[in-house]
């Protein structure tokens, strides 16, 4: 059983892939060729796919009163930490240290996924994804983005939809 995963890494799967695969979800996966010079993984994800920066978001981890909460907002936004605080009802809300980010998501920065987590953690969309047919999300690598339907990430994300991206 142990071989399993390493196949699925092998044949391009992500956890964030094989949790979609098995949740029946329609989604499209896109790979381009990573350049680590770029100033913005999202920004750069945008370009590459030839898909509007208000389509493809950014999973960000903070801390929000001493728990780590995921804030989904579009890539030509930021993260508006005190209404992300207010979407989980604290108070108050900093990024996350990068490292812990990682350990707890089995992610590396720039390709954190919202799906597929090794610790599933309480996860804000921003509400501008529903104004889109689809989004992108990371599939959990840099280079590799996973297109779906917004309903469908909140679904599977049990995320709580909220105005928490600012321009």
């Amino acid at each position: 059983m142990a071989k399993k995963p390493k196949k699925q890494q092998q044949s391009g799967g992500t956890p964030a892939t094989v949790a979609l695969t098995a949740a029946g979800v329609d989604f499209t996966v896109h790979a381009y060729d990573h350049d680590p010079s770029h100033p913005s993984y999202g920004e750069e994800a945008a370009e590459a796919m030839g898909v509007s920066p208000e389509r493809v978001f950014k999973t960000l981890v903070a801390d929000v009163d001493g728990s780590l909460v995921v804030g989904v907002v579009p890539v030509a936004g930021s993260l508006d930490l005190k209404a992300l605080a207010a979407a989980v009802g604290g108070k108050r809300a900093t990024m996350a240290d990068p490292t812990l980010a990682e350990r707890t998501t089995g992610y590396v920065r720039g390709g954190i996924s919202p799906l597929g987590q090794r610790r599933k953690l309480p996860t804000v969309l921003d509400d501008s994804a529903g104004a889109h047919p689809t989004i992108c999300v990371s599939a959990g690598r840099r280079g590799l983005e996973v297109e779906l339907a917004p309903e469908d990430l909140a679904k599977l994300t049990d995320a709580v939809l909220a105005p928490i991206g600012r321009d």
